[in-house]
């Protein structure tokens, strides 16, 4: 297991308090991510099922390099502006409007730029820069994962997800 990040002591109270913010909002997202696994993985599996989109992805494995790297680039280029825009909006006090557009954008990524990365994942692998980049960006985000579990707020949001869970088991029982 990795290491998680250290707080360095001689860090001034600034640094600490954005490193607080910084863990309270990863701590959020990666529960708000834990709450909604259970809901898109099921969706994600289905529709790789579909035998139109098993075609699709082999049609797609077929395609040369540069190709697939177009194709991932362009729904990509689109859902994550689309999800700074929807968080910007929920900011901006349109709450509403702001969840549908960021609800569509990580649609757009599950349901598009996932099945298309996952199809041509090797070819596009075989580029030096991007297979560095996901490695990279993978350490990143264990990094951060270590770092946000092995916080209090993470420990306080699983021990309240699995009383609700076990709230909600009594109340259908």
């Amino acid at each position: 297991m990795r290491q998680p990040l250290q707080h360095n002591g001689g860090r001034g109270p600034l640094a600490r308090l954005l490193f607080a913010l910084l863990r309270g909002v990863l701590t959020i997202l990666i529960v708000i991510d834990e709450i909604a696994r259970p809901f898109y993985r099921p969706l994600i599996r289905w529709l790789s099922s579909l035998r139109i989109i098993q075609r699709i992805e082999m049609a797609i494995a077929r395609l040369q390099r540069l190709v697939i790297l177009v194709l991932l680039a362009i729904p990509f280029a689109i859902a994550e502006p689309l999800k700074l825009l929807g968080l910007w909006m929920m900011a901006d006090g349109r709450g509403r409007s702001g969840l549908v557009v960021f609800a569509f954008a990580h649609l757009i990524s599950f349901l598009l730029v996932e099945r298309i990365y996952h199809a041509g994942r090797d070819k596009l692998l075989t580029y030096g820069w991007l297979a560095w980049a996901m490695g990279w960006l993978d350490r990143l985000r264990r990094r951060a994962l270590d770092w946000v579990r092995s916080s209090a707020a993470y420990a306080f949001a699983l021990r309240s997800r699995d009383a609700a869970r076990q709230w909600w088991r009594s109340l259908r029982a």
